[in-house]
């Protein structure tokens, strides 16, 4: 057992070794140029707000967080009571921990500067959903946040480019995200593979639990809403029929499993092989997941881990984007299908 290991009972009364997210991060501070310190602190303050979020979800049917806040956020969507705490959360997290200084949320038009001197400028850009599938909640399905992080220019200077604001994902340090559901997942890369961390709730910390995820190579599902199937163009129908289809070798049909929330459905097919998808549809021409602080984090984690994300042309991550809140087409899962979707969507445009 490690130095940075500890021990604590296993359900049979056995002592087990467990290593936190914190100790994670120390112990691989001299395998990335970027987990420094600070990258470190950094990390701990995203993962103290999930565990707050966390806190409010298990305890939303308690207290006053059902439903809808009133509000309408910058997508024009009615943000829901937890949106507005997970969102809130997170900005104090990060604003009381001073080593970001730019923020960029789901819930805010704009991105937020943060240090009011010199002293206190952070070097990093954190763009963040603080809580993916938010309506879920009010029928106790899983929910999750996402993140990504950019780092900025010098310490001292204040004010951050343009070029620094919209860096395409290729440019992210680490991304990850935080799953809710039966258990609490801490999933994150900072380039160097995929790790997953379980809150447990016995001792409040983030303990690994899921090292050096990689993708299966055999998928088992796909998701995306069917209910918009005559929406979506003949290319992604096509594809649908396809995956349904059985072939000589038994890897298809697929199953269909769609939760409505990306961090949730995203993650499933992650662990046990699939392809999530969110195309284009006559009602949103240019999709509907942003590309900042939902497509970027989840496609970095998923390169890490073996797979591919597209927007159906190109590359997720060669995308630069002009908008905090820009929109994009996603499809993002095993390598294999993925690729397949582009040929057929290629085929499609050929053949019109």
């Amino acid at each position: 057992m490690s130095a940075s290991s500890h021990e604590i009972p296993s359900v049979s009364g056995t002592l087990e070794s467990f290593m936190t997210l914190e100790q994670f991060i120390i112990d691989h501070q001299e395998e990335s140029q970027h987990s420094t310190g600070a990258f470190s602190r950094l990390i701990r303050d995203i993962s103290v707000a999930a565990k707050i979020i966390n806190r409010n979800i298990r305890r939303a049917g308690l207290l006053d967080v059902f439903g809808a806040s009133g509000e309408i956020n910058v997508q024009g969507e009615v943000q829901k009571k937890l949106d507005v705490i997970a969102d809130e959360e997170i900005v104090r997290a990060l604003r009381k921990g001073g080593e970001c200084r730019l923020i960029g949320s789901e819930e805010q038009s704009e991105t937020m500067s943060i240090g009011d001197d010199q002293a206190s400028v952070g070097r990093y850009a954190v763009y963040f959903d603080p809580l993916d599938g938010s309506s879920n909640t009010d029928v106790n399905a899983s929910v999750g946040s996402i993140f990504s992080i950019y780092h900025l220019g010098a310490r001292n200077e204040r004010s951050s480019t343009l070029e620094e604001v919209l860096q395409p994902g290729s440019k992210q340090v680490a991304a990850g995200y935080v799953a809710y559901g039966s258990s609490t997942m801490f999933v994150y890369t900072t380039g160097d593979g995929v790790n997953g961390f379980t809150l447990d709730p016995e001792i409040g910390e983030f303990v690994l639990s899921h090292p050096d995820i990689r993708i299966p190579d055999q998928a088992k599902m796909y998701s995306i809403n069917e209910a918009d199937f005559d929406d979506f163009s003949a290319g992604v129908r096509r594809y649908l029929r396809w995956l349904k289809r059985p072939d000589e070798h038994g890897y298809r049909p697929i199953r269909h499993r769609y939760i409505g929330a990306f961090v949730s459905d995203f993650h499933r097919n992650l662990i046990t092989g699939g392809i999530y998808m969110y195309p284009k549809t006559a009602t949103s021409p240019e999709g509907k997941l942003r590309l900042m602080y939902e497509a970027n984090p989840l496609a970095f984690i998923v390169e890490q881990a073996g797979g591919a994300a597209s927007d159906g042309k190109r590359r997720i991550l060669d995308i630069v984007p002009d908008d905090l809140h820009q929109r994009t087409p996603v499809f993002i899962g095993n390598t294999d299908l993925v690729q397949e979707l582009e040929r057929q969507l290629e085929a499609s445009v050929e053949a019109a």
